[in-house]
Formats: structure tokens, C-alpha cells, sequence
């Protein structure tokens, strides 16, 4: 029975992020080598490790507990975009930036994409697994732990591809655009930040109606049709060959 917890803990909180992985890496002319591809999905499960533990930081202090009891729907309303949303679409940014940008692999536009998603999908992946946790403890049922897997699938980690996807849009072309890059790199990191926190707020409201349900489907339908835009018109641009500075 424990075997079998273990397996379908890994199996279940993996597989969202692998089915997505192969997906977008069908829409890369140039692939990358399967090297480069595990170890930026393995810096998005440690990136997820290190804005986990400052997301605890920023809810658990004397300050954030006072503001939560004081102003309960407003420090959760500023915490969720703020200290979610904006924590954890910079240090996706940030993962890529360091590790990505001075690698002789990244050598075209859309790979800003491409590799910003990766490693979304690798951060989805350790968050996918600590949120099914349970399931090895048996205090979470094989067929809830499905139900939570799809719903992850559909939801948290193919919003975690998008948003970091549109901020790879951005990254490239900042890089092609020197002169408007900061206006350029904060614009998709806002972008992805805002869409990032009204999906969760959404998502995580008590009262479950129809509004709650039709504004997630529409910021994931948004960002699908951009990430889609965004990839046609990277592939069109001449090859970067070479990044002239780092940001």
C-alpha cells in the first residue's frame, strides 16, 4: 500500500507538468538538448523550494498576522498579489535569467519562451507534489488525488506555463529592444503578475459561483491565444546568435 502511495505521489504530481512539457517543446523548430532541458525543470523545482519558503516568511511574521487579523480581505487580497503572484513570476524570471541568458543554447528569440515555460513547468512540478503530499500519510485518497492532479493540470500548471511564457515573450524582446528593455521586462512581469493574482483569488474564493469559475477560464484562454501569438511572431525574427549583455 505504501509502494503504491509513493508511486502515485510521484506519477500524479509530475505528470501535469510533463504532458504540458511535451506539448510546448512541439513548437520548437530548434530543439534543445535533453540535458539543457532537464536542468532548467530542475531549477524550477528548486525556485519553487526558495519562494516557498519566502511566501511563509511574508505570511508568518508579527506584522503580516497583525495586518491579517486587522484587515483580513485586504492583506489577503495584497498578499496574494504581492507576496504569490509577484514572488513567484520574479524568481521564474530571475531562475532563467541567471542560468539561462549566458548559456551558448540560448540562441533565438522564442527560446526566452520556451525556457521560461520549462522551468514553470518544473516549479508547477514540486508544487503539484507538495500539495498531494497527503497522499503518502493515506490521509488523501487515491481518487481525490486524481481529481486534484486534473484539476492542476487544467489549472495551476498550465497557468504557470502561460504567465511565464508571456513574460518570455517580453524577455525577448527586451533583448531586441535594448533601449526599452526594463520598460519592456516590467511590463510582462506586471502583466503576468496581475492575471497570475486574479486567478488565484478567483480560484480560492469560498463563494463558488459561476463568476468565480468564468474569469479563470477566461485569463487561461487569454494567455493561451497570447503564448500562441507570441511564439508565431518570435519564430519570424532572425536569430539572436548572440546575447550582446546580460540584463
Amino acid at each position: 500500500m505504501a509502494a503504491m502511495n509513493y508511486s502515485l505521489f510521484i506519477v500524479l504530481g509530475l505528470a501535469p507538468s510533463i504532458i504540458w512539457l511535451l506539448f510546448f517543446l512541439r513548437k520548437d523548430v530548434h530543439p534543445e538538448s535533453n540535458r539543457m532541458i532537464l536542468k532548467i525543470f530542475f531549477y524550477g523545482m528548486l525556485v519553487a523550494v526558495v519562494a516557498a519558503l519566502v511566501e511563509i516568511g511574508l505570511s508568518e511574521n508579527d506584522v503580516s498576522k497583525k495586518l491579517f487579523d486587522a484587515y483580513p480581505f485586504s492583506a489577503l487580497l495584497i498578499y496574494g498579489f504581492l507576496g504569490i503572484a509577484l514572488t513567484e513570476e520574479l524568481f521564474k524570471y530571475m531562475a532563467v535569467r541567471w542560468t539561462v541568458l549566458p548559456h551558448p543554447e540560448f540562441d533565438e528569440p522564442v527560446d526566452a519562451m520556451l525556457y521560461m515555460i520549462i522551468l514553470a513547468l518544473g516549479f508547477a512540478a514540486l508544487e503539484n507534489m507538495l500539495v498531494l503530499l497527503p497522499i503518502i500519510k493515506g490521509t488523501l485518497l487515491p481518487n481525490e488525488a486524481i481529481t486534484i492532479s486534473v484539476l492542476r493540470f487544467v489549472g495551476a500548471t498550465f497557468l504557470h506555463a502561460l504567465a511565464s511564457g508571456m513574460v518570455g515573450y517580453f524577455l525577448a524582446l527586451s533583448l531586441l529592444e535594448p533601449k526599452k528593455r526594463w520598460r519592456l521586462l516590467l511590463t510582462g512581469l506586471g502583466i503576468a503578475t496581475v492575471l497570475h493574482g486574479l486567478f488565484n483569488f478567483f480560484i480560492l474564493r469560498i463563494e463558488a459561483n459561476l463568476f468565480s469559475v468564468l474569469v479563470p477560464v477566461a485569463i487561461l484562454t487569454g494567455l493561451a491565444f497570447f503564448v500562441s501569438f507570441g511564439f508565431r511572431k518570435l519564430k519570424n525574427i532572425a536569430s539572436i546568435c548572440k546575447i550582446p549583455q546580460k540584463l
